[in-house]
């Protein structure tokens, strides 16, 4: 009988296994596709590699503003597509190595819980059977796909969604984006650059989802400036060849488009499993777990995606070594307070800890102070006629740091330092005393804790 058994080879299963075979488990990873999950073969790997590319282009167009002058600046959009593969490669492969240098095996099968077998529990996968004395559920999470008109009809060809998305050749005159969080506004960004005229349509009043508004508005301000069209408040009626139908007030207006980009979210991919043979609660489609990633039935474990909540690997990547401790008797847990997120577009986004939203929500008593970028000589060096903008929340008496928020090329390399501090519930006095290596455009944090006053 193995010690563990892990259901699904994305960033929280790969990273969980990894960890529990070093720790002297014996550990079997089932996963129906490829290795990696969605995040290495359908999210944020492909798609960073696309807008590094989109950021290439963009520099170059822009580079006679540094003393530079190039021939003109055009994409290859099937090179740029083919690059990604290539990377998606060689991190997979990377992956692979990783399990075998490990000692974990690794079934290529969809795997089905079958239920309990004496004091474990057993798990089909193709022709075979196994069993094991705890199960982790790490089966990460799919597109949410709206009732929309239209919708269904037509997704995979004119509807994309991040699959295709990442994976097009050609591309699209005319692209509507229906929503406008990460990865609606990443993909935006990258189509942009590579000459679609893009539209954003989004229900709510700001982009970026929980993204502090501040920030938002600043960053659609920059996206607009370079040709994305926005229309918030704006509910999506239908779907249909060449248009997207949209209600704004009393009216009904269609968008033209050659594709859409469906982008309103994931869903945790938590059904089709079995776990309901052994009893395993859910709760909105998510599977129910603690702050240690134990479900209600002893033995038996969940981490990322499919457990809902934030949906971002680096945070299946906490979740997974928090509930492996639990495994091996060392309680730890999750500091989502502390958890950053990056928007990658150009200008970045990065952000750690609470907005100025929530923090009024929570009935806190906070302070904020803010700085442009360009009190960064780095940045200043690096982003001609640029700006962007730091800002960190403190808790009034207290000064202990809330949260930090910046919008500048950048910041996703600066954020986890923030994270770090706010995680360990350093006060901004502490913060300042860090040093900073200089020129960074780190520094701006640094410069910010100073304008509060002593």
């Amino acid at each position: 009988m193995l010690d563990l058994i892990v259901i699904g080879g994305g960033p929280a299963g790969y990273h969980a296994a990894e960890r529990a075979a070093r720790a002297g488990m014996q550990v079997c990873l089932f996963e129906k596709n490829t290795l990696g999950g969605v995040c290495l073969n359908e999210g944020c790997i492909p798609s960073k590699a696309l807008l590094y590319s989109a950021k290439i282009l963009e520099n170059a167009r822009a580079c006679k503003r540094y003393g530079i002058e190039v021939a003109e600046a055009r994409p290859d959009p099937g090179m740029i597509v083919k690059r990604s593969e290539k990377v998606i490669r060689t991190l997979v492969a990377g992956v692979r190595a990783r399990m075998k240098n490990a000692g974990v095996e690794v079934v290529r099968e969809a795997a089905l819980v079958c239920g309990k077998s004496g004091e474990g529990f057993k798990v089909a996968a193709g022709e075979g059977e196994y069993a094991a004395r705890r199960l982790l559920i790490c089966a990460g999470s799919q597109p949410a796909v709206p009732p929309i008109p239209g919708i269904r009809e037509h997704l995979g060809g004119f509807v994309l969604t991040n699959r295709e998305a990442l994976s097009l050749k050609e591309i699209p005159g005319e692209l509507v984006v229906i929503g406008g969080g990460v990865i609606g506004l990443e993909m935006a960004a990258y189509y942009n650059a590579m000459g679609s005229r893009v539209t954003v349509v989004e229900m709510l009043e700001h982009i970026g989802g929980p993204l502090d508004t501040e920030i938002a508005d600043l960053l659609q301000r920059e996206l607009a400036r370079q040709g994305i069209q926005f229309y918030l408040q704006a509910q999506v009626q239908s779907v249909r060849e060449g248009g997207v139908l949209y209600r704004e007030k009393d009216a009904t207006v269609e968008i033209a488009a050659d594709k859409v980009l469906l982008a309103v979210g994931r869903r945790p991919a938590a059904e089709n499993l079995g776990l309901e043979t052994i009893g395993v609660a859910m709760e909105r489609g998510a599977v129910k777990a603690d702050a240690q990633g134990r479900t209600n039935v002893e033995g038996v474990y969940a981490a990322g995606d499919c457990i809902g909540g934030v949906m971002l690997a680096h945070t299946a990547y906490r979740e997974a070594e928090v509930a492996v401790q639990a495994m091996l008797g060392r309680e730890e847990s999750v500091h989502y307070d502390a958890n950053p997120s990056v928007i990658y577009t150009h200008p970045e986004v990065a952000c750690v800890g609470l907005s100025e939203e929530e923090a009024a929500r929570r009935g806190m008593d906070y302070e904020v102070r803010k700085l442009s970028m360009r009190y960064s000589g780095r940045f200043l060096a690096e982003n001609e006629g640029g700006d962007g903008l730091c800002k960190i929340l403190a808790e009034k008496g207290s000064r202990r740091i809330l949260g930090a928020h910046m919008l500048g090329n950048s910041s996703s390399e600066a954020i986890w330092g923030m994270a770090a501090l706010i995680g360990m519930g350093a006060d901004v006095y502490q913060a300042r005393a860090t040093i900073f290596p200089h020129p960074t455009v780190g520094e701006i944090l640094r410069e910010t804790l100073w304008e509060f006053e002593d």
